[in-house]
């Protein structure tokens, strides 16, 4: 395993996901692959609406602030901003503030044949939900 070409996959997915750019980021994850974040977890299918709502409604970026891989996985710690100014699911009954936030969070990757397989997020929703929508 190329850890050097993981990281690689791993670095196009931030760029693709900035874009929202769903074409790329289908060539870049496995057709089965499962990703699993803090809204839950699905294929491709069922998080696009998500990443959608989250670029539309939260204007969100990934800034790399580190990344490490060792055989098939590859871990990120970013630096996550945004700002709050449309429809987000999980700000329900919080209109848009147009308020910015900012946060880190991680990402963990398995890359089998040169496709991400898995992906799980973390991130800290409660400090969002703090920045976005209090005084």
């Amino acid at each position: 395993m190329d850890t050097e070409a993981n990281k690689q996959l791993v670095t196009a997915y931030v760029e693709a996901f900035n874009r929202f750019d769903m074409a790329a980021l289908r060539e870049l994850f496995a057709a089965d692959a499962r990703i699993y974040g803090v809204l839950g977890y699905g294929g491709l299918d069922e998080v696009e609406p998500i990443w959608r709502e989250l670029h539309e409604g939260m204007n969100i970026n990934l800034e790399i602030l580190d990344i490490a891989a060792e055989g098939k996985n590859v871990v990120i710690r970013y630096r996550e901003s945004g700002r709050y100014s449309g429809f987000f699911r999980g700000l329900v009954g919080h209109d848009p503030t147009d308020k910015s936030y900012e946060l880190t969070a991680m990402e963990w990757f398995v890359v089998e044949n040169g496709k991400i397989a898995t992906r799980w997020g973390a991130r800290d929703s409660a400090a969002i939900l703090r920045q976005v929508t209090h005084p």
